[in-house]
């Protein structure tokens, strides 16, 4: 316990450069004396700390005590912040202390850069829950029975066995071995209903990488968009498939994979799309709108 105390006492240090003894006997709930003698056990062992008094004194370490033998360029100790914040965003505490130990350490501040929020707007609870419970059962090899609302339609449940947690194009996915299919599947995160981080554990095994989409494979899409579409086109594609043209219209071309998703994004843009080729995505468009026209005639 005591050597634990140590430790946490250098770091408190290295990070806030001078602390009375009053305030940390109360920060690690020990007596001022017992403070004093953790002082001396440090000095002893070589630590150069050292206590001033009067008004502005206190303990402190002298400066640049350890960065002298480090390795690291500034840069490097920048990099190694900055990768460590980004894994914090995801809440694990023990990233928190290690950045807040290394940043001590480097005597540079750990900059708030980065944040993510996994919930959708208007979830503040289950989107943040779950990820968290995939996270450890990726992290602890742990099956998971999720509830899931499958592409055709149907609800299911089914026994998982987690490897990886993806981000792709604005969703979050899990890659997992399905234990009723008995192969690897991909679960959209937003699909799962309801999930239980079960007890029973499994052994990994290397998941196979998925090949790559082959884009030139996929029909070339021409599409246009009145000007105030600007903000969801942008949204949706890459600046390279946008023309600006005279009167202000965004005319896009895009190779995509035809079928049932297809036609419900171009439908997501209402009247506010014009579908200028391949023909038969026209037709198709129109007759799914008919259909919508007839559904509320009624």
């Amino acid at each position: 316990m005591q050597e634990s105390r140590l430790f946490k006492l250098v770091y408190h240090l290295l990070d806030k450069g001078q602390a009375t003894a009053p305030e940390l006997a109360e920060r690690f709930e020990v007596s001022v004396r017992t403070i004093y003698r953790d002082i001396d056990a440090l000095s002893m062992a070589g630590i150069p700390i050292y206590a001033e008094a009067g008004r502005n004194g206190g303990i402190r370490l002298m400066h640049d005590f350890v960065l002298d033998h480090a390795v690291l360029s500034g840069e490097e100790k920048q990099e190694i912040l900055a990768a460590l914040q980004s894994i914090n965003v995801t809440r694990n505490m023990g990233e928190s202390h290690t950045l807040q130990k290394l940043s001590a350490l480097f005597a540079l501040p750990s900059e708030n850069w980065l944040e993510v929020d996994f919930s959708r707007w208007g979830n503040q609870g289950f989107d943040k829950e779950k990820f968290e419970m995939l996270k450890s059962a990726v992290i602890h090899c742990r099956h998971v029975r999720i509830r899931y609302a499958g592409s055709d339609g149907s609800v299911g449940e089914r026994t998982v066995q987690p490897y990886k947690l993806v981000y792709k194009s604005k969703a979050w996915y899990l890659k997992a071995f399905c234990t009723e299919k008995q192969d690897m599947r991909t679960f959209k995160l937003n699909r799962i209903l309801e999930l239980t981080l079960l007890e029973e554990s499994f052994v990994r095994c290397s998941f196979p990488e998925e090949p790559a989409d082959d884009e030139e494979t996929y029909p070339l899409v021409r599409l246009r968009f009145p000007e105030e579409m600007a903000y969801r086109v942008y949204d949706e594609f890459d600046g390279d498939q946008i023309e600006r043209l005279e009167n202000g219209d965004l005319a896009v071309s895009a190779r995509m994979p035809e079928g049932a998703w297809l036609v419900s994004f171009l439908l997501s843009f209402g009247t506010q799309v014009e579908i200028l080729s391949p023909a038969h995505l026209r037709k198709e468009i129109a007759r799914q709108a008919k259909k919508i026209v007839d559904k509320y005639k009624t």
